[in-house]
């Protein structure tokens, strides 16, 4: 009996052994920051109104509409990345006790802030009216407003877009020998970090070259549908694959909604 006692511990540690050395061996994939850290905000546009028409990241009308209606921002070139940051949600809480409530707002984000307090490094976030004015106590929005500048805390959050899948706008002036896609609402890390396409009757994945904001594209030709793509997010790298989601018939300025979407 001890005999097989000792021989189920041994089995055991080999596999505690083994399960410790997989995990260690596991690349690490930097995760978005869940502390609260120190920035500044302001607010544009119309008091109650969703900052920009579109802003650089791309999505146009979109900001004007639920889910992102009211809850958009331009951000500092630091978070902005180049257009790779767009997509990401944050948590934003104003700091004066006197006229901020304690419930932060969450943004996402749609435009860049480059210049002015945006500028040298700083990490500012420069947020809708509406989205301005929810850090404040009820009632004491226009108070906040007329504050201009405030310092804030943050933090990276998933984005949460419940009911919707990743869709896939067909940028105008696509062909079949340029083809520019604009992602919508992703969930959780938001933004893209690098995305690839596959034609019909292909088992190779083509690279897309970023082009701005939330826009790829990719140039050869002629290209033919329906075309599968994958999307790797750049703040934890997973991937994600929507087969035939761009059919044969595919037009300029056409949307195209997948099946799927990464957990939230």
């Amino acid at each position: 009996m001890e005999s097989h006692h000792r021989d189920s511990y041994f089995i055991f540690y080999i596999i505690l052994i083994v399960n410790i050395a997989v995990i260690r061996a596991q690349p690490l994939r930097q995760q978005p920051d869940q502390h609260w850290l120190p920035a500044t905000a302001t607010w544009y546009g119309a008091a109650d109104g969703d900052g920009s028409d579109g802003g650089a990241c791309g999505y146009g009308s979109l900001v004007d509409v639920k889910p992102l209606k009211a809850r958009v921002g331009a951000v500092s070139p630091i978070l902005f990345k180049n257009g790779e940051g767009c997509g990401a949600c944050y948590k934003i809480m104003c700091l004066d006790r006197s006229i901020c409530s304690r419930r932060p707002v969450t943004i996402i984000v749609t435009d860049e802030c480059p210049g002015g307090v945006c500028s040298g490094g700083r990490t500012h976030f420069d947020l809708s009216g509406a989205a301005f004015g929810r850090m404040a106590v009820v009632g004491e929005g226009n108070m906040l407003r007329n504050k201009g500048l405030i310092p804030v805390t943050y933090h990276r959050t998933p984005c949460k877009y419940r009911g919707r899948n990743i869709a896939f706008h067909v940028n105008e002036g696509s062909t079949d020998y340029w083809l520019s896609l604009l992602v919508e609402f992703e969930n959780g890390d938001g933004d893209v970090g690098s995305m690839h396409i596959r034609q019909a009757a292909s088992t190779e994945w083509l690279q897309m070259t970023h082009l701005w904001g939330a826009n790829w594209c990719i140039i050869g030709g002629p290209l033919k549908g329906p075309f599968s793509v994958k999307l790797t997010t750049l703040s934890t790298a997973k991937s994600l694959s929507a087969r035939d989601v761009i059919p044969s018939n595919w037009s300029p300025k056409a949307t195209y909604t997948s099946r799927l979407n990464f957990l939230s």
